[in-house]
């Protein structure tokens, strides 16, 4: 039995998420404790030791991402729950951690726990939460570090680190600065949502970052990075292109 603490101001959302995962995971949950607030999950928490913690985002006096400066080692898995607040949602993917938008969707909730039940031994809490609190803090998010997924667990980059992206069918290949390459088990779409700007989707196969375009070769419609390689620009990622290099320089 998975033990479970959840967190949220709103009653009728805690009774929703109780019901459904009693539902739909039938003598798989423990319920330990509902709360209303930070400071009742971390005595929950503390008290309960829980394998599994539903955190809501947005709450009055504290916001669920102050939860864990009470912690000095974090021995539970997390999974967000909020109904807004883009940047947050992010600053979570980016962190290899997992959310849920509001109103809970038992189709969605079945892929987060499955992802718990699968997650690797090596892929921390402590070090993804880490990260994340270290990227909500970054007020340029051009240098901030992403958590890729990996067959092994997952893999710290810095942004400013990486060349391009790309696609391998349900994979995403990373090209770094450096000339090493490392292979995301994420699709390219996913990958381009969760990098900052100045990444920009230049063809269906390649996301680059603007930083490093050396020239643009208009006739046969290729973009040369710093390292000399030349990649294709397609015809309806051009005009956005081309605005975008003018605005990042």
């Amino acid at each position: 039995m998975i033990k479970v603490v959840i967190i949220d101001d709103e009653i009728g959302a805690q009774s929703l998420l109780e019901k459904t995962l009693h539902k739909y995971f039938p003598n798989k949950f423990i319920i330990a404790d509902k709360c209303p607030s930070v400071d009742s999950g971390v005595l929950a928490i503390k008290t309960y030791e829980p394998d599994l913690v539903f955190l809501d985002i947005q709450m009055p006096e504290k916001n669920g991402f102050e939860l864990f400066r009470y912690f000095d080692a974090i021995n539970f898995e997390v999974i967000f729950t909020t109904a807004y607040n883009q940047f947050a949602i992010k600053a979570i993917r980016q962190s290899a951690l997992d959310y849920l938008l509001k109103p809970i969707n038992h189709l969605e909730l079945a892929e987060a726990i499955k992802r718990f039940e699968a997650k690797n031994e090596s892929s921390s809490a402590q070090k993804k939460l880490s990260l994340l609190l270290e990227n909500l803090n970054v007020n340029d998010q051009n240098v901030s570090k992403i958590a890729f997924p990996t067959l092994e667990g997952f893999e710290l980059i810095h942004s400013n680190q990486i060349l391009y992206c790309k696609a391998d069918s349900n994979y995403c290949g990373i090209k770094k600065i450096d000339g090493s390459q490392r292979m995301a088990t994420k699709t390219l779409k996913y990958v381009e949502e969760i990098l900052p700007a100045p990444f920009l989707r230049i063809h269906k196969s390649y996301v680059i970052n603007l930083n490093f375009v050396v020239r643009y070769h208009k006739a046969n419609k290729e973009v040369e990075l710093t390292n000399g390689e030349k990649l294709p620009v397609s015809f309806r990622k051009e005009e956005e292109f081309i605005n975008a290099i003018l605005q990042n320089h």
